[in-house]
């Protein structure tokens, strides 16, 4: 209890608001006594230190779950709130309307009618006018001399995954749609206006997350709105019809022209003739078929608009279903049965057109910085076209978008340091599987891949060329460039995809052109050291040994040449030659696997063996002539063979112009020459 006790005392020093780290540690350090007691103070610290972390996930987790609560009671009383002020508003709008109705209610009959009406009307459009200049902020429209049909409030909602957006007002006028935004505090903001006849509605149907919706389609694009309850939904789209209309229906009250007599008056006047005649027993007259309007199904009748509403919906398949059952249905034995089929045939064939129009921009739109994710979106829009029989449209949108996605990493990669070799032939190997995959069936499709593949290809050499393969790049950056090249390339082969002649083809000009470059830049560094034409002194052993097992890497011996502890039986420079001669090999062997490439590669090896080879010391300095022959020869016998053999392992082609080369030098050396010595001369006989 008293341990207890202590330590609540001591972990309630932190709490202090005067806490001092540096006095705690001091007293801290004072009070224990050796290791033991500070490791157990520092064990209650952190115990101290887990308990506060655990109240403090407790307390938050405590805190932002009443946050939401009051968040969701807040929601809650402003819908309450705005559905009193949206009542009251009605109510506001019925009581002037029965005020201003009680001084015209004394008139006659048959001018009471129209009159009443007429200034019920006025009355009434003379409030609304009143309304919207008093309430809407930022309207400067002109509401004179126009028919007020409608207001209310609705919730604007995201065509994606209706979500609401906002909150909005309306007010309805024969000619005029003002849509008002609702603030905060109760007032509206004018947003925009639109002209009935030039917008579109579209009933929604309800589903499990909305419920009571219309979709506008407006000049500006489709709107989704919700309404708070399904009269008030039924109500707007009436109103909506009927101030599309209204200058129709207007022009039809004032009286139609009078109409033919029909069969059926003269019927009823043939009834009306005297009991003799209509006693006569009538004539058989052949009944009339039943009218081929009952004999086409409700769904059929409705299936542009149905097909309207799921495509706004973005249920893309149910669409493109229900496009294919009334075509087979329209097409079928029920064609004679249905009057209307040619009407319904053609309103299903634009609302396919226009369902085909939405899924290329959907494809179009799903590029993506990542390719996988690209892909991904591009499957559901991609699968809907080729089940619509829609193959070029499709993959020429497709392979646009892949090619977006593929630059666009290519550009990150390039930003980043990375391997875009690697990178871009396994994006385009995946590009071409998914494509195949998707295309099957329609080999017809796979020239357009082809084509692609070949566009791309050239792009991605043009970018190797003029990012890596510039001028003044070194022999061996470039035969390490274009080995991450093609080893990559071949994996399209797997797919039946050869693209490597192709991509040789295309690196083929910049390549010679390198190797020349490097041709020359190595000819002329050739003979620019001085050398002493002595032996190498390697001044230690360790140095002779690290140079013997470089050259082993190589795949030469110079074993023999070791003499001493530290000396090589060679001149410097050639040692130094053999070194990069075998080197360079390497480079030129992993080059020459393009045959193309094969006869400039060897001629820069012959070149610049021979520039090597063809060193004499200048004639004033005095050298031994058999240590210069022996040079010249060990290069001859042992590093030329080595050369030719690594070239054909690395290149699996001949080299038969350093073979060549071989044979001929081989013959030209002969036996060491003499030493120069001195010969004493003289005349006596």
């Amino acid at each position: 209890m008293a341990s207890a006790a202590v330590y609540s005392n001591n972990m309630k020093e932190f709490d202090d608001f005067n806490f001092s780290v540096d006095k705690y540690t001091k007293e801290l350090t004072r009070e224990c006594v050796g290791g033991s007691d500070l490791q157990q103070r520092k064990k209650e610290i952190e115990a101290y230190n887990e308990t506060t972390a655990a109240t403090l996930k407790q307390t938050c987790k405590k805190n932002y779950m009443e946050f939401i609560q009051t968040a969701k009671e807040i929601s809650h009383l402003e819908s309450e709130m705005y559905q009193l002020s949206h009542i009251l508003i009605e109510q506001r709008n019925i009581l002037a309307t029965m005020t201003d109705g009680k001084a015209t209610s004394r008139l006659k009959a048959d001018s009471v009618e129209a009159e009443s009406s007429a200034a019920a009307d006025d009355v009434q459009n003379s409030h609304a006018t009143r309304a919207v200049k008093e309430m809407v902020q930022g309207f400067n429209g002109n509401l004179e001399g126009k028919t007020f049909l409608n207001e209310g409030a609705l919730i604007e909602l995201d065509a994606n995954d209706y979500r609401p957006i906002q909150r909005v007002f309306f007010f309805l006028f024969n000619d005029v749609l003002i849509v008002c935004k609702v603030k905060h505090d109760k007032r509206l903001d004018f947003l925009t206006e639109y002209d009935p006849k030039k917008i579109a509605v579209i009933n929604i149907k309800d589903l499990d997350g909305v419920k009571n919706a219309i979709n506008i389609i407006t000049p500006d694009g489709s709107k989704i709105y919700q309404s708070i309850t399904a009269a008030g939904k039924t109500e707007w789209i009436e109103k909506l019809e009927e101030a599309f209309r209204f200058d129709q229906q207007k022009k039809s009250k004032k009286g139609q022209a009078p109409q033919p007599p029909t069969r059926a008056k003269q019927q009823s006047s043939k009834s009306s003739t005297p009991e003799k005649v209509s006693s006569t027993p009538p004539l058989e007259t052949p009944t009339e078929p039943k009218s081929l309007e009952d004999e086409t199904p409700e769904w059929l009748s409705t299936a542009s608009e149905e097909i309207q509403t799921l495509v706004a919906q973005r249920h893309f398949e149910d669409a493109q279903e229900l496009i294919k059952r009334t075509q087979q249905y329209v097409k079928g034995e029920n064609r004679k049965m249905v009057t209307q089929a040619e009407s319904i045939e053609s309103k299903v064939k634009q609302q396919e057109l226009k369902l085909i129009n939405v899924l290329l921009k959907e494809l179009s739109n799903s590029h993506n910085r990542n390719l996988q994710i690209a892909l991904r979106a591009a499957k559901r829009p991609l699968k809907i076209l080729v089940e619509m029989g829609r193959y070029r449209q499709a993959s020429a949108t497709l392979l646009k978008v892949c090619a977006v996605s593929l630059r666009v990493s290519q550009r990150e990669a390039r930003r980043n340091n990375a391997d875009i070799s690697e990178l871009f032939f396994c994006d385009l190997t995946q590009v071409a599987c998914d494509y195949l995959t998707a295309f099957e069936q329609q080999p017809a499709c796979v020239s357009a891949l082809v084509v692609w593949c070949n566009a791309e290809l050239q792009y991605f050499a043009s970018q190797l060329i003029k990012h890596y393969l510039t001028k003044g790049t070194s022999l061996e950056t470039v035969a390490k460039c274009v080995e991450r090249v093609r080893k990559p390339s071949t994996k399209l082969t797997e797919i039946g995809l050869d693209i490597s002649y192709h991509l040789e083809g295309l690196l083929r000009t910049t390549l010679e052109a390198l190797i020349e470059e490097s041709k020359e830049r190595l000819l002329d560094s050739v003979g620019r050291t001085e050398e002493s034409w002595q032996p190498y002194n390697l001044q230690t052993k360790s140095n002779l040994k690290r140079l013997l097992l470089e050259l082993d890497v190589l795949g030469i011996d110079v074993r023999a040449q070791a003499t001493g502890d530290t000396w090589m039986n060679l001149t410097q420079s050639t040692v130094v030659f053999i070194r990069h001669f075998l080197q360079l090999t390497e480079h030129c062997g992993g080059l020459a696997k393009c045959e193309t490439l094969l006869q400039k590669l060897e001629l820069l090896l012959k070149e610049l063996f021979i520039a090597h080879h063809s060193l004499k010391p200048p004639s004033d300095m005095a050298v031994d002539p058999n240590f210069v022959m022996k040079n010249k020869i060990f290069l001859v016998d042992n590093l030329l063979p080595i050369a030719i053999d690594k070239f054909r392992q690395i290149s699996g082609r001949q080299c038969e112009i350093l073979r060549e080369l071989h044979t001929k030098m081989s013959r030209q050396h002969g036996a060491p020459l003499p030493r120069q010595r001195s010969v004493y001369t003289t005349d006596v006989f």
